[in-house]
């Protein structure tokens, strides 16, 4: 990842929670970030008009390859032959707390499809679009480490999230000589519409440490899954 002042960040998945706080924490600390969002985030683009040019925003359904081949080539005129120095996908759902033999066919398909095939599709389509020595980031969870499920309850979520952290493994493989930073990030459970209203961090209090592991972590080799202190996280 660049250290000069003109460093570049696509945030795929920004409308709000998480991936929203990211793209104001970057651009706050002087990256020009383009952020996607599904549908019109009026929280979004306020934080993109207070950001003064730093913060612009696109549009992705992200589980669309259409959509997804659409913004690839809008990023190449917008970017101007530049590359990005962050590409961070951020998206999950989760469909509540049935035991996985009372999951919906539909339900598995798309909890699933959205938060394991499509980053993994993100990234392999965009990234043609980040530096040599640049970063490709997944935010993922700690409910995907197989070796810490010792709790009941949110199987498919964590299913999916483990899923992630396997693609993201598989990815590593097959680009191991381009010379991206890859990084899974687990930010801790957090009071957003995922993490619900009894988590204890907000992501005010978490991403700036997130931002901190991302910025430290430029250039580092192979893949790491790291939490937001920049303390590895067991498979």
């Amino acid at each position: 990842m660049s250290t000069t002042p003109n460093r570049q960040a696509l945030v795929v998945g920004a409308s709000r929670g998480l991936g929203l706080v990211l793209a104001d924490e970057l651009s706050r600390r002087g990256w020009h970030v383009i952020a996607t969002t599904r549908r019109n985030s009026g929280e979004l683009q306020a934080h993109a008009e207070a950001r003064k040019g730093l913060l612009e925003v696109e549009s992705l359904e992200m589980t669309s390859s259409g959509q997804l081949a659409a913004l690839r080539e809008r990023l190449e005129l917008r970017l101007e032959g530049s590359r990005l120095d962050l590409l961070f996908v951020n998206a999950a759902i989760d469909r509540g707390d049935l035991p996985i033999g009372e999951v919906p066919t539909e339900m598995f398909t798309e909890v699933m499809v959205t938060n394991a095939l499509s980053p993994l599709r993100v990234l392999e389509a965009l990234r043609g679009l980040v530096a040599p020595g640049g970063t490709v980031a997944v935010m993922s969870s700690e409910q995907g480490s197989i070796s810490r499920n010792t709790e009941d309850g949110y199987e498919l979520y964590k299913a999916s999230k483990a899923a992630l952290n396997q693609l993201m493994r598989s990815y590593t493989t097959r680009h191991a000589d381009d010379g991206h930073t890859k990084l899974l990030i687990d930010p801790g459970h957090n009071r957003t519409q995922l993490g619900g209203p009894d988590a204890p961090l907000s992501p005010k209090e978490s991403i700036p440490a997130v931002v901190d592991v991302l910025e430290a972590q430029a250039g580092a080799p192979g893949l790491q899954f790291l939490d937001l202190h920049g303390e590895t996280v067991p498979w």
